[in-house]
Order: C-alpha cells, then structure tokens, then sequence
C-alpha cells in the first residue's frame, strides 16, 4: 500500500504511520488486517489483502474506543454531527475569534490553519455546543482535558482556544511534528494511538474526524497563501505580474 506523509511544522518524521492516513481516504471496512514490518512498524488496512504479500497480514479486531471518549461518539457523514444544534449561525463568527487563533498560535506554535481547522470540525465556530460525549466549546474540550491543560471555564473562548491549541502543542512534540497523528490524537487520545503501535487506531469515528480536519486544513492553507500573495501584489502594485 502505497503511503503519503504529512508534518507538522515542517518537522520530517520516518514511518509509516500515514498508512492509516491512506485508510481514512477509504470507506470503513468491517474487517482490519495488521502487519509489522522488519522496523517494527505496525501497519492498518482495511482493504482485504491480495497477492504475494497476503500471507504477512493477519486480521485483527476492529476494537472499540474507550466508552465515553471523542473516537466512541455517533458522529455522522458531516462536520460536529455528535453536537447539540447551534445556537450561533452568524457569519461574523467565522472571524470573531481570531486574536485569540494568532495568540494560541504564537504562544504554542501551532499553524493557524491547524487551529481553524480543529474549530470549524468541532464547533462550526459555536463556543456553546456541547457533543454527545461531554466535550465542550469551540476546540471541543473532555473534562479531563480541561483539568490537565488548566481551563478553569470552557465556555470562555480564549480560554477553549488556548488549551485546545495546547493539547495540539502536547500532542505535537510527542509525535514529533506528525500532523496526522496529532490530529488523530486529538481526537482519539494518545493512549489509542499508543494500542496500535503509535499509529491512527483504526476507529470508524477517528479515520473520518482524520479526513475531515486535513481537508479544512488544506482549505485555510490555501486561502492563508492566496490572501499572502494579494496583500504582496497590493504592497508592489507597480511590479511586473511574474514578480508578485
């Protein structure tokens, strides 16, 4: 299975952790087969295996997550479908939070769009809801989480925003700039990531969360680059076109 690689914060990781990346790409199978590979990497599928190398991978149980746990919710085909329905559906929101996005950004180093990303999957940018499983505001805080990276009120978003992009520095360092397995881990927590070998458990729930954040990463990427090159051509507006 052919595997792509995503980093965080341009820190190149070896592995094969994106294997599962290629998995969440696919709809989720009933059955997922395993196989460590000489580095003692474990590798997912969900594809039944075929040909000469079928014989080194064996089926393993498509286990549950922890009950009570993000990974566990009954999240549907769309973004924060495991949510009470927002109280908050002006388009200014999708603005009114971003001194807060640059200040998390720059305390912890965490890409901007990364911390977008993570908002607009969990919340829509509503500081309100609260998910079926007990998490809670714009990033979605667990009460656990809110204890170990010292929110003292969730709903209070700066406070949502900066222990959020906390857990995300957190998560960043012990995966050493992995972007996939941060945002697995976000959603899965690390111990789930630590069963499978440090690699995306292979939850339904978590593959799809997976998918969804790296596309709207990928968006605000694009739209961070493009508002770049406008306010270039702004600053520059008599340089040749090639040169903006």
């Amino acid at each position: 299975m052919r595997a792509t690689r995503a980093w965080l914060l341009g820190v190149v990781v070896a592995g094969a952790a994106a294997a599962a990346l290629a998995v969440a790409a696919r709809p989720a199978a009933a059955d997922i087969y395993s196989w460590t590979d000489d580095e003692g990497v474990i590798h997912f599928t969900n594809i039944p295996p075929r040909g000469k190398g079928k014989a080194k991978w064996k089926k393993v149980m498509d286990e549950a997550p922890t009950p009570g746990s993000k990974a566990s919710a009954s999240r549907g085909g769309c973004e924060r479908c495991d949510v009470v329905p927002s109280r908050d559906r002006s388009p200014e929101r999708y603005s009114r939070y971003d001194a807060y996005i640059f200040e998390a950004s720059e305390l912890y180093k965490i890409p901007v769009a990364l911390i977008r990303a993570v908002i607009h999957v969990e919340s829509d940018y509503d500081p309100r809801v609260v998910s079926s499983m007990g998490a809670r505001g714009l990033m979605q805080i667990m009460p656990e989480v809110e204890v170990d990276m010292g929110i003292s009120e969730v709903f209070d978003p700066r406070m949502n925003i900066l222990g959020g992009t906390r857990l995300l520095r957190w998560l960043a360092n012990r995966y050493d700039g992995d972007l996939v397995l941060t945002i697995a881990g976000y959603h899965a927590g690390a111990g789930s990531l630590k069963k499978y070998g440090n690699t995306v458990p292979p939850y339904k729930n978590t593959r799809k969360y997976l998918q969804m954040v790296l596309d709207r990463y990928y968006q605000y990427k694009e739209r961070e680059a493009k508002a770049a090159l406008e306010a270039a051509a702004g600053a520059n507006p008599g340089a040749p076109a090639g040169a903006r």
